[in-house]
């Protein structure tokens, strides 16, 4: 009894202490009664799936826009199309208010909200040849609601790219940080380098003190410092004790490791597409085994970069970090498809899905302790990694893609529907392809709960802020006590032994959860293979980097999908002023609005920071959720399934409620931020979540007067087939 009861629990100074693995087992018992009823009755009911019809690939195959394919092949590729940041990150950050708010929040969000818009904005669109949701919007609302939903999405997801972009930026890039009057001893037989002044590198080893020269944590990695002031740092005493003047700014360098791992599955992804369509054509099986071998071969070649001639060139700053995301945005977005995007997508589908699975194992045989509070009282109203608001509603902001995400909508009408090869596919692939995702949400909030609360919060307070949140952290730990952490070894207890298991990586105040999400999947998946009887403690560093590269993957492939989206939305409203934009093979227009689209979302990360970008990615991710609920709600009504209608109203009732408070609460606090942030990044903010909010607002309203006029006879039922 007590044995099992240990699987499941521990009660330690008065506080219970839940496992991971029976969470797990919860959660994928939830998802498979979800799929194998609700979306039953989503299937048959609401979307009444037909094989008897005819879909628009199967009607206007053409090779190339239109061509049906198999569901588990499009599974992947609209798998790999959908899952960005959003269910990595957002659980993470959201863990300040507890893990349980977020779990909750997942699981009925991804069953009766995500899921169900992605799968019944699919059947929309296959019902509509294809159509995306801007021209399901003109069919079922007229021409005014088309141009209002266009504006829309095209604004969202450049604040959604930029929300994407950001969390690699913070994983990967360097940071100048300010610092505080600090004292440190030098190593014995080590001696002050001046030569680099204002500039001074710091060997591994050294130890930082008090005015007492009590140790108060040791630097086993080196750093870099510039001073504040004209003069030189004093020399050392017998103490080897050196002063660094307050005002001074830490030099922390990028992650060589992780960019290069990550640089290197560009080049793969295109020998991959050339070996697939020119070198073998067809040879799937083949691409596929080479592109995961060498894309593991990078993670582990990545570990050589460090401390070699090659380091400066993979070592960058955030600015350099920004710019080379964008390019990559651009590059991506102008490239004929197969060339990069299709072979990226096919060979990140396989490592997602391979990824998440051995997650899941791991969770399972792991079973890890979840030592952070389920409900945290101490950062209930705000708190260090989410500061505009309380869990209500910003949990539900907070987490998006993992439980509902409007930009999936835009995957699933207009590209994935022109690959359906039967109806009875919209089913496994656009609600089981959601759940996948909300479970991936659930494997990062439990990856992110295992790991010391000192430890996430040292990680994600900006060291900047550590003054103003430092007394909140100390009263929360003082009240947790050590309930829950007797489990870890001490290595993982203190942050300097965790950045020296992960490869000598700089993890305080790496802010953005990218980095907090690796190191708990890393222990979880070393503690996995170790309850196996394989000793792996020493490839912790190995499983971090695997895990930074696992995250970038997710990011890049919504990333350049997102970009050439918007490039379509921007060519196709110019060619309104000019006709040749229209066209998407007239390179000049391709180029040049894909500029613009990129150079907006890289603006955006340039002059923004994590805590207030990723709170605007989430207000216009779940605003574009309301527009698709809306746009579905309204299609269900004109074709006579008013019955049926709560099962989108509801769930668009809610987010919009949510999303709506939410934004009206952060505007007002952007605005008090103006002497702050400046005129640019204030006015940036604020005009474009108040632009969204409009848009969302006009639509609603148009759409409510429709519903009416439906149900008062005035307007007629429409017949459900494909226009």
């Amino acid at each position: 009894m007590f044995a099992s009861q240990a699987l499941l629990y521990e009660v330690v100074d008065g506080r219970l202490i839940l496992h991971g693995m029976p969470i797990m087992l919860v959660v994928l018992c939830i998802l498979a009664l979800a799929y194998r009823y609700y979306s039953a009755f989503l299937a048959a009911r609401v979307a009444v799936l037909n094989d008897a019809r005819t879909t628009p690939p199967c009607r206007l195959n053409d090779g190339q826009n239109y061509h049906p394919t198999n569901k588990w092949v499009l599974f992947g590729h609209h798998f790999a199309a959908i899952s960005g940041a959003g269910p990595l990150i957002g659980p993470v950050l959201a863990v300040q208010y507890g893990y349980m708010p977020g779990l909750m929040w997942l699981l009925i969000g991804v069953v009766l909200a995500g899921a169900t818009q992605d799968m019944l904005v699919m059947a929309a669109s296959v019902r509509r040849g294809g159509k995306s949701l801007a021209e399901i919007a003109k069919a079922e609302l007229g021409p005014f609601a088309y141009r209002v939903v266009s504006a829309a999405i095209l604004f969202i997801v450049v604040i959604a790219l930029a929300g994407l972009g950001i969390v690699v930026v913070k994983a990967l890039g360097g940071e100048e940080r300010p610092t505080a009057q600090i004292r440190v001893r030098l190593p014995e037989g080590v001696a002050l380098d001046h030569s680099k002044m204002p500039t001074y590198h710091f060997p591994p080893g050294c130890e930082i003190v008090d005015v007492k020269g009590n140790k108060l944590s040791d630097r086993p990695q080196g750093f870099e410092v510039r001073i504040s002031t004209d003069e030189a740092i004093a020399a050392p005493g017998a103490d080897r004790i050196v002063q660094i003047p307050e005002k001074s700014t830490l030099m922390v360098p990028g992650s060589s490791w992780g960019t290069f791992t990550i640089a290197a599955t560009i080049p793969i992804a295109l020998l991959i597409g050339l070996y697939m369509y020119r070198i073998r054509k067809g040879a799937v099986v083949e691409a596929s085994l080479l592109g995961a071998v060498l894309t593991l071969a990078a993670v582990v070649a990545g570990n050589w970069i460090p401390g070699s001639f090659l380091e400066p060139y993979f070592s960058l700053t955030r600015n350099q970090t920004t710019f080379a995301l964008a390019a990559y945005g651009f590059v991506a977005s102008v490239l004929p498809v197969w060339l990069l995007l299709c072979p990226r997508d096919y060979l990140s589908s396989f490592l997602k899905i391979g990824t998440i699975g051995l997650l899941v194992g791991g969770v399972l045989v792991a079973n890890p302790a979840l030592p952070c509070p389920m409900f945290n009282e101490t950062f209930a109203s705000r708190g260090p990694t989410f500061p505009w608001g309380g869990v209500f509603p910003f949990v539900f902001v907070c987490i998006m893609c993992g439980a509902v995400s409007g930009f999936h909508s835009l995957v699933s009408s207009g590209t994935t529907p022109k690959m359906i090869d039967k109806e009875s596919d919209i089913r496994p692939i656009g609600y089981g392809a959601m759940l996948i995702e909300g479970l991936v949400g659930v494997v990062a909030l439990i990856a992110a709960s295992s790991l010391d609360p000192k430890i996430y919060y040292e990680m994600n307070i900006d060291s900047a802020k550590v003054a103003t949140w430092r007394p909140q952290v100390d009263k929360m730990m003082e009240e947790l006590g050590q309930g829950g952490l007797t489990h870890l070894p001490v290595e993982r207890r203190d942050l300097n032994k965790v950045e020296e298991l992960v490869g000598g990586e700089t993890l305080s105040g790496r802010t953005g959860g990218a980095a907090t999400l690796a190191v708990g999947m890393s222990f979880i998946l070393t503690d996995a293979f170790k309850g196996l009887g394989i000793s792996v403690e020493t490839l912790t560093k190995y499983w971090y980097h695997f895990a930074i590269m696992f995250e970038a993957l997710f990011i890049l492939t919504t990333i350049d999908t997102g970009t050439r989206i918007a490039r379509f939305l921007l060519q196709e409203a110019l060619g309104n002023v000019y006709a040749p934009f229209a066209r998407t093979d007239w390179m000049p227009g391709s180029v040049l609005t894909t500029l613009i689209v990129t150079a907006s979302w890289g603006l955006l990360i340039a002059t923004g920071s994590i805590d207030t970008i990723w709170p605007m990615f989430g207000v216009a991710n779940q605003l574009l959720a309301v527009i698709a609920l809306c746009v579905v709600t309204t299609w269900l009504i004109n074709t006579g399934r008013s019955r049926y209608a709560w099962v989108t109203l509801v769930p668009m009732l809610f987010v919009a409620t949510t999303t709506m408070t939410a934004a009206m609460q952060m505007i007002p606090q952007f605005l008090r931020l103006a002497g702050e942030w400046g005129e640019l990044k204030t006015g940036l903010n604020v005009s474009l979540m108040m632009f969204v909010i409009l848009c969302v607002m006009a639509l609603v309203i148009q759409a409510i007067t429709r519903w009416i006029a439906v149900w008062s006879g005035v307007a007629a039922v429409r017949n459900d087939e494909a226009a």
